[in-house]
C-alpha cells in the first residue's frame, strides 16, 4: 500500500501538513481554557474573556475545516491507490490457472475481488485519515503536556502499559477469528452462487428448501465467528476505559501536587487535565481501528495471496499482421508460413488428479504444423485432460507439453496463449453488445472484419437482429441458442488467429440438425491452423489427417481414418457403433 500511496509523494506531503495544522489548531483550544480559567480565578478583566472566547472560536472552526480538507485530501489519495489494488488483485485472478481458480471455487474468488477488497477499502477510505489525524492529535497533544509541565507527560503515560497489554491481548485473538470471518463468508458467498447459478436444477427437483438451508448453515457460520470478534471488541473498549480513568486521575493528582507547590497555576493544571480529557477520543480511535485494521488485514493477506501466486506476465510474441479479407483469418497468415513454430510435441505426459488414477499416463504424440488431429476414445479416457495439458490449464506431473516451441508448463500465460486458443463444450456469452463480445479476442476490429467471421462460421442469424452487430447479448440482453453461442465463439478463434488451436467437444451439443451446421463452422475456423479436436462425434474423426484413439489415459491407436478401419481395432468397434446408433436414430 505504501508503494501505491508513495506514487503521489507531493499530494502526500501537502495532506500531511495540512492534518499536522488541524492538530496543532486542536491544541490551542485546551491553552486557551487554561488562561481563561487564570483570568477568571484572579478576577481579570471580562474582556479579556471574550477576546480569548473568540479565539477558542477560531482556532476550533480553522481546526475542524483543516481537519475536514486534511481527510478528505487523505482519503482522494487513497482512493486513487484502491483503484489500483483492485486493478492489481483482478488482474491476478485473470492470470490464474483455470485448474487452481476451479479448486478454490467461484465463491472464493468472488470474496477475494470483492469482499476482500471491499474490507481493505473500508480501512484506506476510513480508518486511515481517522487513524492519521488521531495519531497527530496524540502527538501535539503530549508535545503540549510537555511544554506545561514534564511530569503530567509522565502521568500521562502511567495508562500507557495497559494500553499496550489490551491491544496486544485484543489483536493476538482475533487476527485468526478475522481470517476464519473471510473465509467463512467466501463458503457462503459460494453457496450462494452455485444455489443462484444451478437453479433450474433446484427448483425442477424441488430443492429450494434444502439449499435455503445450506446458504442459512453458511450464514450462520459465518455470524458465530464475528459474534467472537464482536464479544473480545467489547472487552477490548472497557479495559480501555480503565486505562482512561488511571490516566487522568494520575493528571489530577500530579496537578493537584504542583499546584500545592506552586510550580504551576490552576489555570495550567486545569489545561493539563483538558489536554489529556481530549485524548480520550483520538486514542480510544487509535486503539478502536486496529479492530477495522485487523478486518483489513485479514482481506489484504487473501489478496495478497492472491498476487504472490500469480505467475508474472511477460510480453507476449506478436503475430505478424494479417491482410485483408477472408485470409486474415487463416492460420498460415498467424504464422505457420511466417517462421512461428506451430508444432505440438508430448514427451511422456503423465498426469493424475488428486486421489485419483493417472489421467494421463506416459502419452507422447507428435503433431505437425498444419496437421489436424483428432482425440478420440470413450468418457474417461483422458481426452480433455489432454487438451488441458496442452493449453497450460493442467501442467504434466512427469514428462514435457511443447507447444508453439514453448515448455506450456513453464511459459508465461499470455506468450502461450497468443499461439494457441481453445474453443470448449461449455462457452460463455459476455455481456455487451454482440460486437464487442468479438472484440474482446481482437480488440478495435472493424465492423467488416467481425462480418466477415461471423459469415463464415454461418452465423446468418445476425443480420435478422434488429440492432444488428449492436444487439445486447449475455446476461439480460438477447438470449443465444447454444448452437449459435458456439459459433460466436468459434467467430472469437478467427479473430484471434492464432496459428494453433483446440477444440474439446465444441460441436458436442448440437442437435442433430445443427451437427452439420457447426461441423462447418469448425471447418471454417481450423482451416490452416495446427488443430487438435477432441470429437464427441466420429464424423469430425474422418476429415482429420490423423485420429488418435486413447483409454485409460493411454494412446492405444493412432494413423488415418482408413488406416484405423482397415486395422479393424478400437476405432473400427467406435466407428460400428456409431454407425449403428446413427442408423437407428
Amino acid at each position: 500500500m505504501w508503494r501505491l500511496l508513495a506514487q503521489r509523494p507531493g499530494r502526500l506531503a501537502f495532506t500531511v501538513f495540512v492534518l499536522l495544522a488541524a492538530a496543532c489548531c486542536g491544541l490551542a483550544a485546551p491553552a486557551i481554557l487554561g488562561i481563561m480559567v487564570n483570568i477568571a480565578a484572579s478576577g481579570g478583566d471580562v474582556m479579556s474573556l471574550l477576546w480569548l472566547a473568540i479565539a477558542l472560536l477560531v482556532a476550533g472552526g480553522l481546526g475542524a475545516l483543516l481537519g475536514i480538507l486534511g481527510q478528505n485530501l487523505l482519503a482522494r489519495i487513497c482512493e486513487e491507490a484502491l483503484a489500483g489494488l483492485r486493478e492489481e488483485v483482478f488482474a491476478a485472478a485473470v492470470r490464474k490457472p483455470l485448474n487452481q481458480l476451479e479448486k478454490a471455487g467461484i465463491g472464493d474468488v468472488v470474496a477475494r475481488v470483492s469482499g476482500d477488497v471491499e474490507a481493505v477499502s473500508e480501512a484506506i477510505s476510513g480508518v486511515l485519515p481517522a487513524f492519521t489525524s488521531a495519531a497527530f492529535t496524540i502527538a501535539v497533544t503530549l508535545l503540549g503536556l510537555g511544554v506545561i509541565d514534564w511530569r503530567f507527560a509522565v502521568a500521562v503515560l502511567i495508562a500507557a502499559p495497559l494500553q499496550v497489554f489490551t491491544l496486544r491481548w485484543f489483536l493476538k485473538r482475533t487476527a485468526p477469528i478475522y481470517r476464519t470471518v473471510r473465509i467463512t463468508e467466501a463458503n457462503r458467498t459460494e453457496q450462494i452462487i452455485e444455489t443462484v447459478h444451478g437453479s433450474p436444477s433446484v427448483l425442477a427437483l424441488g430443492l429450494g428448501s434444502r439449499h435455503a438451508d445450506l446458504v442459512a448453515a453458511a450464514s450462520r457460520e459465518n455470524i458465530g465467528h464475528a459474534l467472537k470478534g464482536v464479544n473480545y471488541l467489547t472487552r477490548f473498549y472497557n479495559r480501555l476505559n480503565l486505562a482512561e480513568l488511571i490516566g487522568l486521575s494520575a493528571v489530577l493528582v500530579v496537578g493537584f501536587w504542583l499546584h500545592a507547590e506552586g510550580t504551576v497555576t490552576i489555570g495550567a493544571a486545569t489545561a493539563a487535565a483538558l489536554y489529556f480529557y481530549r485524548l480520550f477520543d483520538p486514542i480510544g480511535l487509535v486503539l478502536g481501528q486496529f479492530d477495522e485494521l485487523q478486518k483489513a488485514a485479514a482481506g489484504l493477506g487473501r489478496m495478497f495471496g492472491l498476487t504472490m501466486s500469480a505467475k508474472p506476465e511477460t510480453v507476449a510474441a506478436s503475430a505478424p499482421a494479417g491482410t485483408t479479407g477472408a485470409g486474415i483469418f487463416r492460420g498460415t497468415d498467424a504464422g505457420i508460413d511466417a517462421g512461428i513454430d506451430a508444432g505440438i510435441v508430448l514427451e511422456h505426459v503423465t498426469f493424475a488428479y488428486p486421489g485419483q488414477r493417472p489421467a494421463l499416463n506416459a502419452v507422447s504424440l507428435t503433431v505437425k504444423p498444419g496437421e489436424r488431429v483428432a482425440i478420440v476414445g470413450t468418457s474417461g479416457a483422458g481426452k480433455t485432460t489432454l487438451a488441458k495439458v496442452i493449453m497450460g490449464l493442467e501442467h504434466p506431473h512427469s514428462g514435457t507439453a511443447w507447444v508453439g516451441g514453448l515448455d506450456s508448463a513453464a511459459a508465461a500465460p499470455a506468450e502461450l496463449h497468443e499461439r494457441i486458443s481453445m474453443v470448449s463444450q461449455e462457452v460463455h456469452v459476455f455481456s455487451g453488445t454482440l460486437a464487442e463480445d468479438l472484440q474482446l479476442a481482437k480488440p478495435g476490429a472493424s465492423a467488416e472484419e467481425l462480418s466477415c467471421v461471423l459469415k463464415a462460421v454461418g452465423a446468418t442469424w445476425v443480420v435478422a437482429l434488429d440492432d444488428g452487430l449492436e444487439t445486447s447479448v449475455g446476461a439480460g440482453g438477447h438470449q443465444l441458442t447454444p448452437e449459435q453461442a458456439q459459433q460466436l465463439a468459434l467467430a472469437r478463434l478467427m479473430l484471434k488467429n492464432p496459428p494453433i488451436a483446440v477444440l474439446d467437444e465444441a460441436t458436442a451439443e448440437a442437435g442433430t440438425g445443427s451437427a452439420t451446421m457447426l461441423d462447418q463452422a469448425a471447418e471454417a475456423a481450423l482451416t490452416g491452423r495446427t488443430s487438435v479436436v477432441i470429437a464427441h462425434r466420429l464424423s469430425q474423426a474422418a476429415s482429420a489427417d490423423t485420429v488418435v484413439v486413447m483409454e485409460q489415459g493411454r494412446i492405444v491407436e493412432s494413423g488415418s481414418h482408413q488406416e484405423l478401419l482397415a486395422a479393424e481395432g478400437r476405432y473400427a468397434h467406435l466407428w460400428e457403433a456409431w454407425n449403428s446408433s446413427l442408423s437407428r436414430s
